[in-house]
């Protein structure tokens, strides 16, 4: 430590003279410094993130002031692309801890939700009757424990606590036998991205089952809330210049519910078909495109709006389709 500090010392010194001339050879001198510092922390050990001690600090900041703004980027050899992602990832995830965590809804004010009573009734009052839907189950708890309760509120509460047990089932399912029939089912499905601003952008994804091809991608332009009329946008910008097909498979996802969004399909004449409620494997192809989309491009690459995530998401579809194509066709 002492060695680096003695080497940048006489460094100083030599290059004193030559910097109180005018001219640019103060931001020369400057970069250089600057570089060199960098490299003496690199060096200084083996692990992959040095620590950086207050003189490091007070140096880089000290060279800073002798560069151009627009050549600081350019200068930061230690800073690299992954410590970026690691950094907007960091972001994202507090991001979200700060929005859903029960820590910080403590002190908000507000409804706080059912109790652990009204959640075990919903529960039960399910399993007794698989087939009362959100709005009977809502209707019965208002009737017996005289609470008015909404019922998107106990479709999240099924959603969280409720877990049917299937009987098993020999044969294929109605979303496999569909899918072999060529060009005739298409799956859609929606996800949610960040930007680097942090902002949340909702992205449309149609495939065809049978050759698993990227059919189009739908950027909405609502940002982080949309409804049945951004669904219906986003589904028509994926699939413009395709024939529509003769079914669609779609989770039950609310958006997918929206009067807009069932009239949109009547008018183009396609049937929706709905996977097995709780069963992700049911719609396998559509969710292992998107876990791909994810793993291999977005959590590699930073876009700013809806116009830079729609043209890099054309590019990965362009790099996707023909690889995916030729591998459907080895194995049919």
């Amino acid at each position: 430590m002492m060695r680096d500090l003695l080497l940048l010392a006489v460094q100083l010194i030599v290059t004193l003279a030559k910097a109180a001339r005018p001219g640019g050879v103060r931001s020369v001198i400057a970069e250089s410094l600057l570089l060199k510092q960098q490299l003496l922390i690199s060096r200084r050990s083996r692990r992959r993130a040095p620590p950086l001690t207050t003189i490091d600090q007070f140096v880089l900041g000290l060279m800073t002031l002798f560069v151009r703004p627009r050549r600081v980027a350019r200068l930061a050899a230690i800073l690299k692309p992954a410590t970026l992602l690691r950094l907007h990832k960091a972001l994202v995830d507090r991001k979200y801890r700060c929005l859903f965590s029960s820590a910080g809804n403590r002190r908000k004010p507000g409804p706080k939700g059912p109790t652990q009573e009204i959640i075990g009734a919903i529960v039960e009052m399910k399993l007794r009757n698989p087939r009362f839907g959100y709005q009977r189950i809502a209707e019965q708890i208002g009737h017996a424990f005289g609470v008015q309760i909404d019922k998107d509120i106990v479709r999240r509460v099924l959603s969280a606590h409720y877990r049917p047990n299937y009987p098993d089932r020999s044969g294929p399912s109605w979303l496999t036998f569909f899918a072999q029939a060529k060009d005739s089912l298409w799956s859609v499905d929606l996800f949610r991205c960040e930007s680097i601003l942090l902002r949340s952008q909702w992205v449309l994804v149609a495939i065809d089952v049978f050759t698993r091809r990227i059919i189009g991608i739908g950027i909405g332009i609502g940002g982080e809330y949309i409804d049945g009329q951004s669904v219906c946008r986003m589904f028509n910008q994926a699939i413009a210049g395709h024939s529509p097909p003769a079914r669609i498979s779609t989770d039950h996802d609310p958006l997918f519910r929206f009067h807009r969004w069932l009239a949109n399909l009547r008018v183009i004449d396609v049937e929706e078909i709905k996977s097995v409620p709780y069963a992700p494997m049911s719609h396998p192809f559509i969710e292992r495109l998107i876990g791909t989309i994810r793993r291999e491009y977005l959590d590699r690459t930073l876009f700013w709006n809806s116009i830079d995530l729609h043209r890099k998401l054309d590019k990965f579809r362009a790099y996707y389709n023909p690889s995916s194509y030729c591998l459907t066709s080895l194995c049919h």
